[in-house]
């Protein structure tokens, strides 16, 4: 059998062990699995944090419907599979269907389309209790079996961290590129970096920074509080050589939406440049 050619730069890194490697370019196309037949995406987003307790979620959902309104058809894959919140934030209760077509999303109000774990669990509420080559598996059948139709953007909400099932995403589905989300507080650099500099490895184009619950909004006099310190992102935007996507507040108003399922509702636009730098995906990644 001939010997496997790839470009590892680590010296401890063997033949047997190699597979796994970040380093190994040739990994990409050898775990890149191939797109339900019935499914026609153009574009694939990746939503990325270095930690939980962000707000990916969040930023995925409000990408999603920010496109929407701009009359792209747009989707979602929940790959966060044991934190599964993008269904509650929709008021998603329904049950996924499956046909001959392979597995079929559910839609919000505004025709959104959603996969998610939770929509295959008996009750929301119940955990998933998987170990990684599960985790891993899942989210590549929500690519591969799941019919999207017609999509121009699929955004991934992609687990927080760097760990196997972030790797599996990178690896096995087709990414445009990805945002990276994080929050305002101390070692905000080191983590971020940590998300950034994975991208990096597995040669996924970086769209961008978001700093969400970046300040609060004075309802009075309508002066930015920053409480979880001063603004860090054009710093590390700048040190990284990325660009910096948006700052969303925290907002007690669109809470609420989240808390009674309806989203869709909001009033807000932080990230329109970011959605901006998204259509320009059309034109070609270079000129980002």
């Amino acid at each position: 059998m001939s010997e496997q050619k790839h470009e590892c730069q680590d010296s401890s890194c063997t033949k047997e062990s190699c597979e796994g490697c970040t380093q190994n370019t040739s990994n990409k196309n050898k775990f890149a699995v191939d797109m339900n037949e019935y499914s026609s995406v153009k574009h694939v987003i990746g939503v990325a944090s270095g930690k939980g307790g962000v707000g990916k979620s969040f930023v995925t959902a409000m990408l999603a419907v920010l496109l929407n309104r701009k009359g792209y058809k747009t989707g979602i894959l929940d790959a966060d599979i044991t934190g599964p919140s993008i269904p509650k934030m929709f008021g998603i209760k329904g049950k996924a269907r499956a046909n001959e077509m392979g597995i079929l999303p559910e839609h919000t109000a505004n025709d959104i389309k959603i996969m998610s774990v939770n929509l295959l669990l008996e009750r929301e509420e119940d955990p998933v209790l998987w170990r990684g080559p599960i985790l891993a598996g899942t989210v590549k059948q929500f690519w591969s079996d799941v019919a999207w139709g017609e999509l121009d953007y699929l955004l991934i909400d992609m687990p927080p961290g760097t760990g196997d099932v972030p790797l599996t995403v990178f690896q096995s589905l087709p990414l445009d590129g990805v945002v990276i989300v994080f929050s305002p507080q101390d070692l905000v650099s080191m983590i971020v970096k940590k998300a950034v500099n994975m991208a990096k490895q597995m040669k996924i184009p970086v769209l961008g920074l978001v700093e969400n619950m970046s300040y609060v909004l004075c309802p009075d006099c309508k002066t930015k509080v920053n409480i979880f310190g001063e603004s860090k992102i054009q710093d590390i935007a700048d040190e990284l050589g990325v660009p910096s996507l948006g700052r969303i507040p925290i907002d007690p108003a669109i809470s609420a939406l989240v808390d009674i399922g309806e989203f869709e509702r909001f009033d807000c636009d932080d990230l329109d440049h970011a959605v901006r730098i998204l259509e320009t995906i059309d034109k070609g990644i270079d000129e980002l």
